[in-house]
């Protein structure tokens, strides 16, 4: 029986109900993890949970918004008071918002925006850390936090500005706060996917397009492969950079994009 990479370890993922978050959840729970799992969608993550206990997986779950500062810290103590400690912490939750260049922006949305994909990843980490520290003083056990931030995080991206900013700012954070925990146990990086087939671009950006192969096409026309990510692609990819045999990078923000940032 080949070695599950992270048996008997604590991952928290947010956003679990859909996109990237239901495919890490599936590809963390294949590898031993036991998973605590957060959204705002209630009943998809009461479905993902029933699946993945169906196939053996140790679930605890919690619906709410990362948006909510509370509602992070409670997913935090779900995790040591479930399992007794925190391994990785996927910050995935996030949002978009309605096409439009910046002048046109609705403030209500661009505000939401920057308070579900920035602060919900600067409460969840603010959670995260004391207690992975704790677990590196107590125990030598060595962490990862790992930040969904996107292409748009960067370099521009018209009509999506506030969204691009908000993901700025999750690479700033993410670079930042490695530095400051580099000894302490704790690697910190962000993964920067370009446009993948999730929930968030197919009910967003392609349906506001038209949808179908035209929209797709128009869409992904500065994508050197000429197609959208399969989620899995991306997911693959977080389970090689929260692999604690992956044990010297820290503070990268990688760009999963088709070859397009080569360019």
């Amino acid at each position: 029986m080949s070695e599950k990479i992270f048996d008997g370890q604590t991952i928290l993922i947010t956003g679990a109900a859909g996109g990237f978050g239901k495919s890490a959840s599936a590809l963390f729970a294949e590898q031993g993890a036991n998973l605590v799992l957060s959204d705002y969608n209630g009943e998809g993550l009461s479905a993902l949970s029933k699946s993945l206990k169906q196939r053996g997986a140790n679930v605890a779950t919690l619906v709410g918004s990362v948006a909510e500062e509370d509602h992070c810290k409670e997913t935090v103590d779900l995790a040591m008071n479930t399992y007794g400690r925190l391994d990785v912490a996927i910050n995935n939750a996030g949002i978009g918002h309605d096409p439009a260049k910046t002048a046109d922006v609705d403030s209500a949305q661009a505000m939401m925006t920057l308070q579900v994909d920035l602060m919900g990843v600067f409460y969840g980490m603010k959670h995260q850390i004391p207690v992975m520290e704790a677990g590196f003083d107590e125990h030598q056990r060595t962490s990862s936090i790992l930040n969904v931030a996107s292409l748009a995080g960067l370099g521009g991206a018209p009509t999506i500005g506030m969204y691009a900013a908000a993901k700025f700012g999750v690479v700033g954070l993410t670079k930042s706060a490695a530095l400051e925990y580099a000894r302490r146990g704790i690697r910190i990086n962000a993964i920067c996917p370009a446009f993948a087939r999730t929930p968030m671009v197919e009910d967003g950006l392609l349906a506001a397009s038209g949808g179908g192969k035209e929209a797709e096409d128009f869409l992904t026309r500065g994508v050197p492969m000429r197609r959208l990510a399969e989620p899995e692609e991306i997911t693959r990819s977080m389970l090689w950079i929260c692999d604690p045999r992956n044990s010297f990078m820290t503070g990268q923000a990688v760009a999963l994009d088709g070859g397009t940032s080569a360019m």
